[in-house]
């Protein structure tokens, strides 16, 4: 049976909506049970009481590079490289799934950026809304670079040759 690249487009697809999945376990529910009723229960309560939104927003980072910092000087404690390592690694897929994506690279290294940038805002912002976690600018550049680097090994990887029976052939790129 021959595989197209509709259907490996749709298996891509698939595997994009898994990757979603495991983005919200672990970055709102800090891989506990993915609960919507909780989500539901908490939005009410940052509604209903305020001062949770405002705690959050005293809490936050604004300052770029503060907590990357202050990773980088404490890379000796495991939370710090967790952290740092952490949001970059767990941003990466976003950049080679909009690489598999995308006929163009330089459209798709822009795309990349923006998907990583914005996934990653809006799951800032739900901690804030949901009341389950802190916001953090730093976390916003480390997952942007995350994506881009996802991109950018899955390019240097097809340039090299090493996916020639891939999905786009480099010539197309």
């Amino acid at each position: 049976m021959k595989n197209t690249n509709g259907t490996i487009m749709v298996f891509v697809s698939t595997l994009f909506l898994l990757y979603l999945y495991i983005l919200l376990k672990v970055i709102l529910f800090k891989y506990g049970t993915v609960n919507l009723t909780f989500l539901w229960q908490q939005f009410h309560r940052t509604i209903e009481y305020p001062d949770y939104m405002e705690y959050g927003l005293q809490r936050a980072n604004f300052t770029p590079f503060k907590s990357i910092e202050q990773n980088i000087q404490r890379l000796s404690v495991h939370n710090d490289q967790i952290n740092l390592i952490g949001n970059i690694v767990i941003f990466m897929p976003c950049g080679v799934f909009v690489r598999l994506w995308s006929k163009r690279t330089l459209s798709s290294f822009l795309v990349a950026f923006v998907l990583s940038f914005s996934l990653s805002l809006g799951l800032e912002c739900s901690q804030l809304l949901f009341a389950m976690g802190s916001f953090d600018v730093d976390d916003l550049i480390l997952n942007g670079a995350g994506g881009l680097l996802g991109w950018g090994l899955l390019v240097l990887r097809k340039e090299k040759g090493l996916f020639e029976k891939g999905i786009r052939s480099p010539k197309h790129t």
